[in-house]
């Protein structure tokens, strides 16, 4: 990187310009999300009609339409928005330390390790309530994610042991699912295999409310250190030489990906890819200042998810495809891209 771009990058990294296809952006993205989320709320075995959809939100709509919308469809809209935030920030924090657009928290192996321990509070403790078991969810991901972090530790931390590491605690962590799974009882075995797909069914108002607070402070705190994100991509030698502490802010912002990853993981199950193609289709949008580049990847990410739950309710009506699978299907392609143009 010559001088010019460093300075340019850094120019950007403390004062950012916010310019008018930027805020263009925002809007159209913040339109598309207004949009598949009330297609969503309206679209089932129980058809509402849109113009209903909207009087009932705004508190005018008929009686036998707000239990449906109410207590069934508009909690699940949330939590997949919410979720495709989490999923989208953590992949847009984990390219940014690691200096790799095909980081995520599925390649770093923080999914994984939030399926392995769901699999195993389902499978080996099936008398235990499932309530705990998107406790074990998250638990499982910040076991992963520290052990990422202290394996990845020589001398300081370095984003290519991290992605290197990341990648082997994944698959170990797949290799103990499937043992797991093969001693396991077979009703046991495919309750778990559900929930590790991913997917927003069922999800009601106690998802949100617990959902709502990790999501809401962590983008906040995230977003207030838009600017050590913009840095650290410098390079290490680049950062400290302007003063950054780069081993303490790439632990911190680690720490906050892992905790986004792991509430989302818990909330909705394995949903893959998002935290790939969210920040990915992000920066080809809006450039890589992270003042707008994390707003932006919220936006893409609460609408993959919601546009892959309306595709799983809508493709096989009345069959259901968890919106798992639907990222999944649509993912693959789309790394098999990322691979061949990098």
């Amino acid at each position: 990187m010559n001088r010019t771009t460093n300075f340019h990058f850094l120019r950007t990294a403390f004062f950012p310009i916010i310019s008018s296809r930027y805020l263009l952006v925002l809007l159209v993205l913040l339109l598309c999300n207004l949009v598949v989320a009330w297609i969503t709320i309206g679209i089932g075995e129980f058809r509402i009609p849109f113009a209903d959809v909207i009087k009932t939100l705004a508190g005018y709509g008929e009686k036998k339409y707000e239990f449906v919308i109410y207590t069934l469809r508009l909690p699940r809209t949330l939590v997949a928005f919410l979720v495709g935030i989490g999923l989208a920030v953590s992949g847009t924090i984990l390219q940014a330390l690691t200096r790799n657009p095909l980081t995520s928290p599925s390649v770093i192996g923080l999914n994984a390790g939030a399926g392995l321990g769901a699999s195993i509070m389902i499978i080996l403790f099936p008398a235990v309530s499932i309530f705990f078991v998107p406790f074990a969810a998250f638990a499982g991901a910040f076991i992963a994610g520290a052990l990422v972090y202290l394996l990845a530790w020589k001398n300081g931390d370095s984003p290519l042991r991290l992605v290197l590491i990341g990648i082997g605690i994944a698959a170990i962590a797949q290799a103990f699912i499937l043992l797991i799974q093969t001693h396991g009882k077979i009703q046991l075995v495919t309750k778990a295999t559900i929930w590790l797909v991913g997917s927003v069914y069922a999800r009601g108002w106690e998802h949100v409310w617990s959902l709502f607070p990790w999501i809401f402070l962590l983008f906040c705190v995230t977003f207030g250190l838009a600017r050590h994100l913009d840095i650290l991509q410098l390079g290490d030698d680049i950062a400290r030489g302007v003063g950054s502490r780069v081993e303490w802010q790439r632990g911190w912002l680690l720490l906050i990906s892992i905790a986004l990853a792991g509430a989302s993981v818990a909330a909705a199950g394995v949903i893959s890819f998002v935290g790939l193609m969210a920040p990915h289709i992000s920066r080809r949008l809006v450039g890589s200042s992270h003042r707008v580049l994390l707003i932006t990847a919220a936006l893409v990410g609460g609408l993959l998810v919601m546009l892959s739950d309306l595709i799983g309710k809508t493709l096989f009506a009345p069959i259901e495809i968890p919106c798992g699978i639907v990222t999944a299907i649509i993912g693959v392609p789309y790394l098999i891209y990322l691979l061949i143009r990098e």
